[in-house]
């Protein structure tokens, strides 16, 4: 699973899932112990973070949702993905 931007000890990957277990545009998460799947459009699909990591991420979400939306489409077509500027 790529990983788009690493930023305040928070890993956030992206997969195409075409008919996978979340229908819908997604991010996944870690930190530490913690993963979390979130829609990009915030809504929380599975697991959880602590809420300091949350806000941070759910703030680095809502900045780059144009570009999030472009890596699920390119991953979706089988043609691979961009980096994304981590939250500073």
């Amino acid at each position: 699973m790529p990983a788009l931007s690493m930023f305040f000890g928070i890993i956030v990957r992206m997969q195409s899932e075409m008919g996978g277990k979340h229908n819908k545009p997604h991010i996944h998460a870690l930190y530490g112990e913690h993963e979390i799947v979130v829609g990009i459009d915030g809504e929380v699909l599975e697991g959880s973070f602590p809420n300091k990591q949350m806000k941070l991420l759910l703030a680095w979400m809502a900045i780059h949702e144009e570009e999030l939306q472009a890596n699920w489409r390119l991953l979706s077509n089988g043609d691979g993905y961009f980096k994304i500027e981590p939250l500073r």
